[in-house]
C-alpha cells in the first residue's frame, strides 16, 4: 500500500462519526480508508461507480454508512460475510477494513467492478477478501456459495422480496439476512413477510436511526434464517425482480 499523508485529510468529522459508532481505528486503517478513497475517485473518472465524490460525503454516505451495521449486528468475532451487489464494495470493503477478522466475499454482475474491486483489495493489503464476478442467481446455486455464510448483507436498491430471494439463499441456518434500507418500510416489511417465510426466514428485528450529523435516515433490516432454503430458489435470471414472491 502506497504512503498516504493523513493530514492532507480534514478527518475530525470522520474520525468523530466512528467514535458514535464505539469504532477506534489503527492509523494503518485509516491510511487504508484514505487509499480506498483515491481509487473510488480515480477509477471513478472513467467508469461509474458512484454519484457521491465529496470527501466528506464518501466518508458519511459510504464508509460511516456502511460501518453503521455494528448497530445490528457484532461483527467483533470471526465471520463470514457476503455482499451482494456490491457494486464499488460497500458495504463489504469498509466492514473488511474496519473488522479484519472478518471473511469477505464481494459478489457483483459487472465484471468492470469486480476489476475495480480486485484493485482495491490488492492495493490495501487485504486478505481474506475475495470479489466475485456473477449474478446472485447462479452463485446460489448448490455446490457454489449456497448457505456458506453466517452473514449476508446487501446495500442494493430493491423491495424486501426480491432482495430475500437473492440473499437468503447464500445463508447458513442459524445466519442473518441484514438489508440497508434508507426509508421506513412498515408496508414492504409486511408484503414481504411471507415470501421471507417461503425462503426459510423470520424477520428478527428493524435497527432504525440517523446517520452521525445528518438528515440521512437508515433502517436495517434483519431477517434470521431458520430452515433450508428449497432448492427452487432463487428463481432463474430476472424473475426475483420481476415476480417478487409474495
Amino acid at each position: 500500500m502506497k504512503k498516504i499523508n493523513l493530514e492532507q485529510y480534514q478527518l475530525d468529522s470522520f474520525l468523530k462519526d466512528l467514535d458514535e459508532l464505539k469504532i477506534s481505528l489503527s492509523e494503518e486503517q485509516l491510511m487504508q480508508f484514505m487509499t480506498y478513497y483515491e481509487l473510488l475517485i480515480e477509477w471513478n473518472k472513467v467508469m461509474n461507480l458512484t454519484a457521491i465524490t465529496e470527501f466528506n460525503e464518501v466518508m458519511k454516505k459510504h464508509f460511516i454508512d456502511s460501518l453503521s451495521l455494528i448497530k445490528a449486528y457484532d461483527v467483533t468475532g470471526p465471520v463470514t460475510v457476503i455482499d451482494i451487489g456490491t457494486g464499488a464494495g460497500f458495504p463489504g470493503i469498509p466492514l473488511k477494513i474496519a473488522f479484519p477478522n472478518l471473511e469477505v466475499t464481494l459478489l457483483d454482475s459487472l465484471n468492470k467492478r469486480v476489476t475495480f474491486l480486485q484493485n482495491v483489495i490488492d492495493e490495501l493489503g487485504l486478505k481474506e477478501i475475495h470479489a466475485v464476478h456473477g449474478r446472485a442467481e447462479d452463485f446460489a446455486k448448490k455446490g457454489k456459495l449456497r448457505e456458506q455464510y453466517d452473514l449476508c448483507v446487501s446495500r442494493a436498491v430493491a423491495n424486501l422480496s426480491t432482495l430475500s430471494e437473492y440473499c437468503l439463499p447464500y445463508v447458513k441456518v442459524g445466519g442473518l439476512f441484514i438489508s440497508y434500507k434508507s426509508e421506513k418500510i412498515s408496508e414492504e416489511k409486511q408484503a414481504a413477510e411471507h415470501a421471507i417465510s417461503i425462503l426459510g426466514g423470520i424477520v428478527e428485528n428493524q435497527v432504525e436511526f440517523m446517520i452521525p450529523d445528518s438528515d440521512i435516515y437508515r433502517n436495517l433490516f434483519v431477517i434470521r434464517k431458520c430452515k433450508e432454503t428449497p432448492v427452487k430458489f432463487p428463481r432463474k435470471a430476472g424473475l426475483a425482480a420481476k415476480e417478487p414472491l409474495t
